[in-house]
């Protein structure tokens, strides 16, 4: 049976972590480990119960490192048999057959690297999902900007075609161990850590692409997705700050004409504050 370990970066994840943990639990085949990744939480206190869950693993940094530096750390308690590693964001609820969709996939197509899930959208306060789309795959358009496809759209199922894509969404990575063992930037490094939040999941992409391994989307693999700032219908400016600059720097490491995209973003986040 093929192993499977599972990296949740929480903070301040209170009032996701238990559904997150719940949807697992219904799984059709059981993860080997769940490793919790605390990144500075203000109060930790809400992660004592789970820990105490067969399988689960929690790791308390005291202070916050990012996403990428935090599911590193996570990455250094896989066991090193591990087949498979899936990153999941901590408000994000898998049904349950799609680690067993996901396993299939992978053991069907030996030059996939990574599997990207349907992500639905999911009002937390109403504790039912949205009916619209929270990803498909994550595109580039033209000029350059990176944009999780259909995100918003009703669900139609207008993207039911399973596909390869340039990138996937950081919240559901399922991803072969061989392959990020492939394209570390060190032992146990799969993420830059020099990106605090948001863009690390492309960076990682761009490096298996450049490795020659598909990122394939597969539709019938459904997640939902709270991405709690979309309740108050507009990303707060600290946070559209911090993912320009991680634009920014996603094209400084892979160099394209597109940084006059991301220099132009920038600008008008930062200082015009769109």
């Amino acid at each position: 049976m093929s192993r499977i370990s599972i990296i949740i970066v929480t903070h301040n994840s209170q009032s996701v972590i238990g559904q997150c943990l719940a949807a697992l639990q219904r799984q059709t085949i059981v993860p080997e480990s769940v490793i919790l990744v605390d990144s500075g939480s203000a109060d930790t206190g809400y992660l004592q119960e789970y820990a105490l869950l067969d399988g689960v693993t929690t790791l308390l940094l005291e202070t916050n490192i990012g996403f990428a530096g935090a599911n590193n750390m996570g990455c250094r308690r896989v066991d090193p048999a591990t087949d498979y590693v899936l990153f999941l964001n901590p408000d994000a609820f898998p049904v349950a057959d799609s680690l067993e969709r996901a396993v299939r996939c992978l053991e069907d197509n030996s030059d996939v690297g990574c599997i990207s899930a349907c992500l639905l959208g999911y009002n937390l306060k109403l504790q039912r999902a949205t009916g619209q789309l929270d990803s498909t795959g994550v595109f580039r358009s033209w000029y350059g900007r990176y944009y999780d496809r259909g995100q918003g759209e009703p669900d139609r199922g207008q993207y039911n075609i399973r596909q390869d894509v340039p990138a996937a969404c950081g919240a559901f990575l399922f991803c072969r161990k061989e392959m990020l063992n492939q394209v570390a930037l060190a032992e146990n490094v799969f993420f830059d850590p020099d990106f605090f939040l948001y863009k690390e999941d492309i960076e990682l992409c761009l490096r298996m692409r450049k490795a020659h391994w598909r990122i394939l989307y597969v539709p019938d693999i459904r997640v939902y997705h709270c991405r709690g700032w979309q309740e108050r219908h507009s990303m707060p400016h600290a946070l559209r700050l911090t993912a320009a600059r991680s634009e920014l720097l996603l094209y400084r490491k892979h160099p394209s004409p597109y940084m006059a995209w991301a220099a132009a973003k920038y600008g008008l986040v930062r200082w015009l504050r769109f």
